[in-house]
């Protein structure tokens, strides 16, 4: 009864070393590249977040402050009309607190 079970409904007797197999209607060899992938660019995500942060540390021992490089890149990131209207509230509001 497990052996039935463990085939699946529907299912034939066909070796599970077979490429095109698939357990529980899943193609396994598919799922495992899909998820090779993933860990493989995960793994590239790693390698390039340790590089950035080596890129931070050179910028802070030439000098340079590491939150305003931060901000900068956020602010480049963004649409020039919201960096603008952005740069107004703020200009607006310090004036509101006498800053």
């Amino acid at each position: 009864m497990l052996e039935a079970a463990d085939r699946g409904a529907g299912h034939d007797d066909t070796p599970a070393d077979s490429t095109a197999s698939a357990v529980g209607g899943i193609a396994a060899d598919r799922l495992r590249s899909i998820i090779e992938r993933v860990e493989r660019l995960e793994e590239e995500r790693k390698a390039l977040g340790s590089d950035i942060k080596d890129i931070f540390a050179e910028a802070k021992s030439a000098g340079f402050d590491v939150k305003v490089i931060r901000q900068i890149i956020r602010i480049r990131k963004q649409e020039p009309a919201d960096v603008e209207e952005q740069e107004t509230l703020l200009d607006i509001y310090r004036r509101a607190l006498g800053m």
